[in-house]
């Protein structure tokens, strides 16, 4: 059993206006004339965050070590396997905050030997110096946002960064001694053309990086960029624009030596994010910080617990989160859920599907057996994709193909109805 711990940072200098994520920017947190709240600084962010580590420590049931159990069959427990820092902007936190909030996971939960360690980072609020101290401090992973190397598609996305500036930040963290580099692009972005997207992937693979994401511009309800697109200042993107945008990247950076191991994840041999792999092979994770959401077993006797996973929600607001743990003396969560053995077959399918690995038959048959009328259902979409080359069956195994890739939401949404 693999255990993940995921760190929300909530901070950012400024709103992309493509973005829907639990961030806020100094003006959202401050009214104007009010002096800036505990809870909505850096330091009390970095206060509360200590203080739910080490409510995961009490709550969270990792095993023998914190429990004083050892279960059969489970290896003894030596700290969670990776941990992500995301956001948000987590580099505005600074190398000090960032060794800060590691030195509590470290002394809480604990890092096991080995530990993937990972924090997404704004190329524009990185350094030299930045990265040799997040080495310094037990980081081994770094992931830049680049979006793009054209400066108009950026203006689009309403980007700060230069376009040059995370290829170069890429080679900074090189030399600062991290092996394990990922640059994020955004395809499909309205007024990117087909050069555009291949000076991207071009400038990502100049900077030697192990690790490529890259997702379709999807224009969220609520957004600047859904306003504009409301009144008709930006096309909406194109679904077959974005098919073959991906087909590009994929191509390209195949012919680079990397290869897909997740719909939108591409790798060189040992780079794959393994934090990220909890998530689709149906780990555990705790989520810390505001807004943050984990997945876990809580230890007998905790608010929630139940023999299965409990889904958590913590509050959203910076303020909310700091008060409930800092004045209250209590918990950030607002929301939980008992996870059946439904939900997880679900969440299961919906992720694990999207692996270049697939999924084994017997679980993609789901809870009900292999001889109920939801598993015949099952076994008779997943022979209508193989037909249409959406879908391979081989070795007890199902996966997408190239093409399924494009379409992989709506077979697994057709697999997830089959089975009910």
């Amino acid at each position: 059993m693999a255990y993940g711990l995921y760190v929300h940072v909530p901070f950012c200098s400024t709103r992309c206006g493509y973005c829907d994520f639990n961030t806020y920017t100094p003006d959202e947190l401050t009214r104007a004339g009010d002096a800036p709240r505990p809870g909505n600084t850096i330091d009390g962010y970095l206060s509360a965050l200590e203080a739910e580590l080490d409510m995961a420590a009490q709550h969270w049931d990792l095993g023998s070590v914190h429990s004083g159990r050892h279960r059969s069959g489970e290896e003894h427990f030596t700290g969670v396997n990776t941990v992500f820092f995301g956001g948000g902007t987590p580099s505005l936190l600074g190398h000090e905050g960032l060794n800060r909030a590691l030195r509590a996971i470290q002394r809480t939960v604990g890092l096991a030997p080995g530990a993937e360690v990972t924090t997404e980072s704004n190329p524009e609020s990185t350094s030299p110096e930045f990265f040799e101290r997040l080495r310094e401090g037990g980081f081994t992973r770094v992931s830049l946002g680049m979006q793009s190397a054209a400066g108009h598609v950026l203006k689009v996305l309403e980007r700060r960064h230069t376009p040059g500036r995370p290829v170069e930040a890429a080679r900074e963290a090189h030399a600062a001694g991290f092996e394990h580099v990922n640059l994020d692009l955004i395809y499909g972005t309205p007024t990117e053309t087909d050069d555009d997207l291949k000076r991207s992937v071009d400038a990502v693979l100049s900077a030697d990086v192990d690790h490529v994401s890259a997702y379709s511009l999807i224009v969220e309800d609520g957004t600047a960029m859904a306003r504009k697109v409301r009144r008709g200042e930006l096309p909406r993107p194109d679904e077959d624009v974005l098919a073959d945008r991906y087909q590009m990247i994929d191509s390209v950076l195949n012919e680079s030596g990397m290869s897909w191991y997740e719909v939108s994840n591409w790798s060189r041999p040992g780079g794959e994010c393994e934090h990220n792999l909890i998530y689709w092979r149906g780990g555990q994770w705790w989520g810390a910080g505001p807004g943050a959401h984990g997945c876990v077993h809580l230890r007998p006797g905790v608010d929630g617990a139940h023999d299965g996973l409990t889904r958590m929600v913590n509050a959203k607001h910076p303020a909310r989160y700091y008060r409930a743990l800092i004045e209250e003396h209590g918990s950030p969560v607002t929301h939980t859920e008992q996870l059946s053995s439904q939900d997880v077959y679900t969440e299961r399918i919906m992720l694990g599907l999207r692996l270049k690995e697939g999924l084994d038959l017997s679980t993609v048959y789901g809870p009900r057996g292999a001889n109920s009328a939801g598993a015949e259902r099952v076994a008779s979409e997943i022979e209508k994709y193989e037909r249409l080359g959406l879908l391979n069956s081989r070795g007890g195994r199902v996966a997408l193909t190239l093409e399924g890739r494009y379409l992989a939401d709506g077979i697994v949404t057709d697999i997830l109805l089959a089975q009910e």
